[in-house]
């Protein structure tokens, strides 16, 4: 029996540029960072409410992880700003704007009431997009 999710996987271009998103501007942790003897970097970073769920910032290059094929669809991919990679959850959705605008941090769409709380778009530098979420309190 499956009993919990503990890593999920983000396509990007650059892995350095990515720790420092992930790390210096929405406050993740870096949670893992090693390279392999065949020159693959398994790098990854949690949330900080939520140190056993692993994000995986996964080098869009051919090699061990991938095809050649796999690799230009991904650039072509990202280069379209086209996938979505889930939602972050948040205390004050509006803060966290203000927060995270300051750091430089590009939204989609600032944010708005919906039927089930208060929710933006953030888009990394890599085209991936999460929603940024501040669920409706019962």
């Amino acid at each position: 029996m499956i009993t919990r999710l503990t890593h999920a996987t983000l396509f990007v271009l650059d892995q350095d540029q990515a720790l420092d998103f992930y790390v210096n501007k929405l406050g993740f942790t870096r949670s893992m960072d090693m390279t392999t003897p065949t020159g693959f970097r398994w790098l990854t970073v949690t949330p900080p409410k939520q140190p056993d769920m692993n994000l995986t910032l996964l080098k869009v290059e051919s090699g061990d992880a991938m095809s050649d094929k796999t690799s230009n669809l991904l650039h072509e991919l990202l280069a379209e700003g086209g996938t979505s990679a889930g939602a972050l959850e948040c205390d004050d959705c509006r803060a966290t704007f203000a927060d995270l605008s300051a750091k430089g941090v590009r939204f989609l769409r600032e944010p708005a009431d919906q039927f089930y709380g208060v929710d933006a778009t953030i888009v990394d530098p890599f085209g991936n997009t999460f929603t940024l979420l501040q669920p409706k309190k019962p």
